[in-house]
C-alpha cells in the first residue's frame, strides 16, 4: 500500500535508538525526509544516518538534543526547518522510564519525567503547530504513550504512568483544537515492548511480564513503528484525537 508520504518531512524524537530508530527506518523507507533527535554520541546516530543514506534517497539530519532544555528543543525545531525546509510529521516518541515507589520519589526525579516525557510533547507540539498555521499546511502529530496511562504502575513508575496519562489528555485537547486546520494528533498506546528502556526487567523476570501480555509475547519496536507510520499517513486524516491500543491485548480499551 502506498501510503503518499513521499517528500514530506518528519521531526522524530529519541530517534537514534529503540522504537525512535525503527520509526525513522519505517518512515524512509515510505520517501520520508527525517530529523531526529539523539542525546548521547554513544548511541551512533550516525550510523543510523549511513544506513538510511544507503538504502533510500530521502534525506536525513541528526540533531543532538537535551529534550528537558527548552533552548535545545527550539534548536531542533529550527534546525530541522533550516536543514529541511518544512516539518510534516512530529512523532514524540522521546521518554525516559524511572524506577521508584511514591514513597522513594524525589522531587527533582518527578520533574525530569514530566519534563522529557510531558513538557517537550507539549513544547515541540506547539512548535510544530504554530509553524503549520503560518505556512496553512496540514500536518500530523503522534505521541506514544503507554497502557500504564489507563491502568497505572503496577511496578514502582508512577512519575511515568501519570506522564503518560497527561499526554492522553493533551492530545485529546490539542486535536480538538486544531481539528479545522487539518492538524491532526494521535496517540499509540504501546505496552511491554523489546527496548533497552525495559529488556533489563524483563530479563530478570521474564515469566511476570510475559504473562500480563494476552498474546504471550513481547512487541518488537518494528511492529510498533509500522503502525505509527500509518497513524501519520493521509490515510488516517478523518482520524484525530484517538489512542490506538498496541498492546498486544494488555488494553483492551
Amino acid at each position: 500500500m502506498d501510503l503518499n508520504l513521499h517528500h514530506r518531512t518528519a521531526i522524530v524524537t529519541g530517534g537514534s535508538t529503540g522504537l525512535g530508530k525503527e520509526f525513522v527506518l519505517s518512515l524512509a523507507r515510505e520517501g520520508v525526509n527525517i530529523c531526529f533527535t539523539y542525546m548521547h554520541e554513544d548511541e551512533h546516530p550516525e550510523l543510523l544516518v549511513e544506513t538510511v543514506k544507503s538504502t533510500t534517497n530521502v534525506e536525513i539530519v541528526a540533531v543532538k538534543t537535551d529534550l528537558s532544555d527548552e533552548q535545545s528543543r527550539e534548536n531542533l525545531f529550527a534546525t530541522c526547518i533550516d536543514r529541511l525546509g518544512n516539518a510534516d510529521i512530529l512523532v514524540n516518541n522521546a521518554g525516559i522510564w524511572l524506577s521508584g515507589y511514591v514513597t522513594e520519589i524525589t522531587p527533582q526525579d518527578w520533574d525530569k519525567v514530566m519534563n522529557i516525557n510531558l513538557k517537550a510533547v507539549f513544547h515541540l507540539s506547539q512548535l510544530f503547530v504554530n509553524h503549520c498555521l503560518a505556512k496553512d499546511r496540514a500536518g500530523s502529530i503522534l505521541n506514544i504513550t503507554s497502557q500504564a496511562a489507563f491502568h497505572g504502575s503496577t511496578t514502582g513508575h508512577a512519575h511515568y504512568a501519570a506522564s503518560k496519562a497527561g499526554l492522553v489528555a493533551f492530545a485529546i485537547s490539542l486535536a480538538r483544537e486544531v481539528a479545522k486546520q487539518k492538524i491532526n494528533v494521535n496517540n499509540i498506546a504501546v505496552g511491554i515492548m523489546d527496548t533497552a528502556m525495559i529488556r533489563k526487567n524483563i530479563e530478570q523476570n521474564p515469566d511476570y511480564y510475559v504473562s500480563r501480555i494476552p498474546v504471550g509475547r513481547v512487541a518488537q519496536p518494528h511492529e510498533i513503528a509500522d503502525i505509527g507510520v500509518f497513524m501519520v499517513s493521509p490515510k488516517t486524516s478523518y482520524m484525530t484525537g484517538a489512542t490506538l491500543d498496541v498492546t498486544g491485548g494488555m488494553l483492551m480499551r
